[in-house]
């Protein structure tokens, strides 16, 4: 069986020049993934007839399924209905249903004054079939097209959720018969993307035309996700689970986690598999570790509180580090990460903790002590572990960096001094 493929096309001058994030096209993608729908595509237009008209053209060309975004509302910019209309040889007309909706919602729901302007969203193309939104006032819309389903759906992403879930999904099942997707997916960390494909490479060579390898590397991680496709899915199943086993133990070396999770989250199952907790003491990352640990859902269980020690005067008086040796040593240094670390497992009577401090930049290096040095140490009250980084990037990607190596060498200590 022929993969079935879909392309997504965002509609918007703000997408183009950057003014709003694009987080339709991920959530479209991953959802039409789960039932078997391959993405080829992602396209941005802007609010142009020609554009808009173009990227049909073109993405019908090798796509069972295009799925638009945007232009639906009820200003000037908003071209997509009548766009749409013309491409499917079609009129704008009232759809009564709609307009009760869009009606209810502002006489029940919104409580303000509804405008001619407003009723512009019941209009919709006589050649569409209409997918109700429960959510907001305009409607998606459903056309059919020499054996090819074209959707459009409202920019607002709650909008688009809640018609993709209940109203596309379920109709492309009916329209067409999926193969099953799978996936498996782990998390490496230590090793470059480069050294990854040479140590696998003979695997990755031999695997079956059905399976593919993805790398996916990001800040100083690589994830390799498996990927296979077919009509049988119990067999399907079983190849994954070979495949991935192997992959697993070429792989062992640098493996974070068996699953499609975040280091942070690798680092918080951890620690609940053993019942135990963690705290942090920053300096250079300013929180953004306390953020990522408590981005986790669940995070209260294992996560006790941290220290921003900015400054060395909050070091000294809440960490109990030495003065002397930051006179002599400098925050940037071994000796004081050893202290921070020291510091606030006692402080905060917690099983394991970890201590950055660093210079990220752009300015504060020197030729010692450039740009990007970072110290961390990580370990518990018999045992610390340090070490020293030395990253090339600019401020928020340090940061990042620095974030992702403490983590990494904190989940480490506790695996090898369980």
């Amino acid at each position: 069986m022929e993969k079935i493929v879909a392309s997504i096309i965002t509609i918007g001058d703000e997408l183009l020049i950057g003014q709003v994030i694009d987080t339709n096209s991920a959530f479209i993608s991953q959802e039409l993934n789960k039932i078997g729908v391959w993405v080829k595509r992602r396209v941005a237009v802007g609010d142009s007839k020609e554009e808009i008209v173009r990227a049909l053209k073109e993405e019908s060309q090798d796509t069972n399924i295009i799925i638009m975004t945007g232009g639906l509302g009820p200003t000037a910019d908003d071209i997509t209905k009548p766009v749409l209309a013309e491409y499917f040889g079609g009129k704008l007309v009232m759809n009564e249903e709609v307009r009760k909706h869009v009606v209810y919602l502002f006489e029940q729901v919104f409580r303000r004054p509804m405008i001619d302007r407003n009723l512009k969203q019941a209009e919709v193309p006589d050649v569409c079939t209409v997918l109700p939104n429960a959510r907001g006032t305009a409607p998606g819309m459903w056309f059919e097209k020499e054996g090819k389903v074209y959707v459009s759906l409202p920019g607002v992403p709650h909008e688009m959720k809640g018609l993709i879930t209940t109203e596309v999904l379920p109709r492309l099942q009916q329209s067409f018969t999926m193969p099953f997707i799978g996936h498996r997916t782990m998390l490496t960390a230590g090793v470059g993307e480069s050294f990854l494909a040479e140590t696998i490479q003979h695997w990755e060579e031999k695997l079956p035309a059905h399976l593919k390898l993805a790398y996916l590397p990001n800040y100083g991680m690589v994830r390799l996700r498996i990927t296979g496709w077919s009509t049988n899915k119990a067999q399907l199943e079983m190849e994954l689970d070979t495949e991935f086993a192997t992959l697993k133990k070429l792989v062992q070396e640098w493996l974070v986690i068996d699953e499609d999770a975040s280091l942070p989250m690798a680092l918080s199952k951890l620690l609940r598999s053993k019942n135990k907790t963690m705290a942090t003491a920053e300096s250079c990352t300013g929180g953004y570790l306390a953020h990522l640990i408590t981005a986790i859902p669940g995070a209260s269980n294992i996560y006790k509180g941290s220290i921003i020690s900015y400054d060395n005067e909050v070091k000294i008086n809440q960490l109990q580090v030495s003065p002397i040796i930051l006179q002599k040593m400098g925050a940037v240094s071994e000796e004081v990460v050893t202290e921070m670390a020291a510091g606030i497992l006692a402080k905060l009577n917690t099983d394991y903790a970890v201590a950055v401090s660093g210079i990220m930049g752009p300015d504060g290096g020197s030729a010692e002590k450039p740009v990007g040095t970072v110290w961390v140490a990580a370990g518990d009250k018999h045992k610390l572990v340090t070490q020293k980084f030395q990253f090339r990037f600019d401020r928020d990607r340090n940061i990042e960096m620095t974030a992702t190596q403490a983590l990494n060498l904190l989940r480490k200590f506790i695996v090898e001094n369980a």
